[in-house]
């Protein structure tokens, strides 16, 4: 037998939400520490989904009960339609798992050590070589896949690591800091690496890099002192949380405006500043259905007043990050 059979079917179907991770009160507890108090998680199938904390969060602990390399000590856990209490093996087959700080041994090339890996998987062959040929090229190793291990960069090592954890075609892919320590070169090849493998699986890593969830991800959770605290796709959490925020900038006398926006029953407030050169308004509104409809128009109806640019305000990542920490902790 000298072919490769990778998993081809994926987790569209697995629940009517089509989640490939859902977990509720996973918890997990070593002595009198609590490591993990309470996580729940809903992982969609082929989204690349960041989970988020500070260092000592969790984040860690969490990922090894997934992969089953923990035991929980409370909560449920379902992960591509198996309970984590059932079958750690057969769902191990499954998932992809690089560790965050990946080891290799030094003497063997990057070639040598996904053959050995495969070993674990598949019988000898040409079904594997070529396996082997699509993942290096894959993560763009193709000029040092003869190369000793231990003469590579921690980019590099990386990118092995994904290799590695791809080999037999898992539908879920784990990853723990996958960019964590790395030089910007070297962050910038595994986040374009982590997006190209969207199609093919489902992502899930752990990462305290802020800027680099908001790049790749499509969904974030957020963890702090082992309980989670948010869970929202990207965009959602970037818009805010108490209502949204909609910015003009405007050319004009902006009085006759200011006051009948403010006389709206779904307006919350109006703040301008500037002056009729160049102004700067900030509109905050509880009906967005009612805003996007109407707001604009509205401003647009003062023959005075020209707008030179519109749109709803969104946040750093970074700034909503810090906000859900320190308003669970407080």
């Amino acid at each position: 037998m000298d072919t490769v059979t990778v998993a081809d079917e994926r987790t569209e179907s697995v629940g009517d939400r089509a989640l490939v991770v859902e977990t509720r009160g996973l918890a997990k507890r070593f002595g009198d520490v609590e490591a993990v108090r309470s996580v729940d998680l809903a992982v969609p199938a082929h989204s690349i989904f960041g989970f988020l904390g500070p260092n000592g969060a969790g984040k860690t602990t969490t990922l090894r009960m997934l992969v089953g390399l923990l035991t929980p000590s409370a909560g449920t856990g379902r992960v591509l339609g198996a309970d984590l209490a059932g079958d750690g093996l057969a769902l191990r087959r499954r998932i992809g798992y690089l560790p965050q700080q990946p080891r290799f041994y030094p003497d063997l090339t990057a070639r040598e050590t996904l053959q050995f890996t495969a070993g674990f998987f598949f019988r000898p062959g040409p079904g594997v070589d070529r396996r082997i040929d699509d993942l290096v090229e894959l993560v763009g190793l193709q000029d040092r896949a003869e190369r000793p291990v231990g003469a590579f960069s921690g980019g590099e090592r990386q990118r092995l690591g994904l290799a590695q954890a791809q080999l037999h075609g898992p539908e879920l892919l784990i990853l723990d800091e996958p960019a964590a320590g790395l030089d910007p070169l070297g962050r910038r090849d595994v986040l374009d690496l982590m997006e190209r493998l969207r199609d093919r699986t489902t992502v899930l890593y752990s990462t305290h890099i802020l800027d680099d969830v908001q790049r790749v991800s499509d969904t974030v959770a957020i963890v702090s002192h082992g309980t989670m605290v948010a869970q929202a796709p990207i965009d959602q959490l970037l818009a805010g949380t108490e209502g949204a925020v909609y910015r003009l900038s405007t050319r004009g006398p902006t009085a006759a405006i200011r006051d009948r926006l403010a006389r709206l029953s779904w307006v919350r407030d109006v703040q301008v500043h500037g002056d009729p050169h160049a102004a700067d308004w900030a509109v905050a509104v509880d009906d967005e259905t009612a805003a996007d409809h109407h707001l604009l128009r509205i401003v647009l109806e003062d023959p005075a007043l020209s707008v030179t640019d519109f749109g709803r305000r969104t946040f750093e990542l970074e700034d909503v990050f810090l906000r859900i920490v320190e308003e669970a902790t407080s």
